[in-house]
């Protein structure tokens, strides 16, 4: 067979670990000829792919972004752009197609499955937010690099008893703040899920400076989430091709009201891309390896429309409409864990 893959969306370590695991056992047990779109679906639309062999990847397991690149095109949002994807697939001889990417491309995918094109898929979103699955790689790298991020942030913020603001990732769902809010002994963590009352957070920070120690405050908050006001989050205004505003500058806007409303100096640290980059952790390398292995063979099983995905500590297939049906958001019960830790 003629496997072809592509990566959509934001990049995320792990990436090409995955598509590694897919040429290895594609090209030595299938005897399949793998290729890669360039730059997600804007690859597909201008028949740009490159080969990708054993030998071509070696090296890349630990190598974080992806080396073909990627974009947020969307087919559906070019005149004739599914036309184009099912033209582009016949010409270069295309026998099935592996998306690996989140919400968005997985919707292109779902959307073309659904139109008869052989295409499946692989789950992947630093932000954890895909339904069907209980983890996507990617995420456990951008927790502990804000995990990092956050142990450092408390010696300098007890050196100056100061409260110190660390804005993640997160646009509707707040996984990696809340994880990484409970593993860095945050003093609250606030997430999309959860619309935060200002006044509350500046009582708790008030409560724990009141006898006057010297401690650090950490608040971590997710880039989407909101006060109960609706009054605090900056917006610019601008979409990308899935119509997704984009966001950030919550952290800033929530510094300068915590500053303004308790006195205590305060900072903030806007992880951003950082969180995007770097090698994987070796569960995101294990993880993407497996999730690479089962979608190879689910290519040779004929199971279009589906998505691998992590259930039970097993692998296991689900339907690409279920995966992109709901976003999957932080559960009341962690949130919960997080909760007993504010101050």
């Amino acid at each position: 067979m003629r496997v072809a893959m592509l990566t959509g969306g934001g990049d995320c370590p792990g990436l090409n670990a995955v598509m590694r695991a897919v040429v290895r056992k594609g090209e030595r047990q299938y005897g399949d000829e793998v290729v890669g779109f360039r730059d997600g679906w804007r690859g597909v639309l201008e028949g740009d792919l490159m080969p990708l062999t054993v030998e071509t990847m070696r090296g890349t397991l630990p190598r974080g972004g992806t080396i073909l690149g990627s974009s947020r095109t969307n087919p559906y949002k070019v005149d004739g752009g599914p036309d184009q994807v099912r033209a582009s697939l016949a010409e270069h001889g295309i026998d099935a197609l592996v998306a690996i990417g989140g919400e968005d491309t997985l919707g292109v995918a779902h959307k073309l499955s659904q139109e008869g094109v052989p295409v499946l898929g692989v789950p992947k979103t630093i932000d954890n937010d895909l339904s069907g699955t209980e983890l996507t790689f990617g995420f456990d790298t951008a927790v502990q690099i804000c995990v990092d991020a956050i142990d450092r942030l408390h010696t300098t913020a007890e050196s100056h008893n100061r409260v110190m603001v660390v804005e993640v990732m997160g646009r509707h769902a707040g996984h990696i703040a809340a994880w990484s809010g409970i593993a860095g002994g945050a003093t609250i963590t606030l997430i999309p899920e959860e619309p935060f009352d200002i006044e509350a957070v500046c009582d708790a920070i008030r409560h724990r400076h009141e006898e006057g120690r010297r401690l650090a405050s950490i608040v971590v908050v997710s880039e989407g989430a909101t006060p109960k006001e609706g009054t605090m989050q900056l917006q610019s205004g601008d979409v990308d091709a899935f119509g997704h505003v984009r966001l950030g500058g919550i952290g800033t806007v929530l510094s300068s009201e915590i500053e303004e409303r308790t006195g205590f100096e305060t900072r903030v640290t806007t992880l951003g891309h950082v969180q995007r980059g770097g090698t994987p952790t070796a569960y995101d390398r294990v993880l993407a390896t497996r999730f690479g292995v089962a979608a190879i063979d689910a290519v040779h099983d004929g199971a279009w429309g589906t998505m691998v995905a992590l259930q039970g500590g097993r692998i296991v297939r689900v339907s690409l409409e279920e995966a992109v049906g709901s976003l999957k958001l932080v559960e009341p019960e962690l949130y919960d864990v997080a909760r007993v830790f504010f101050e």
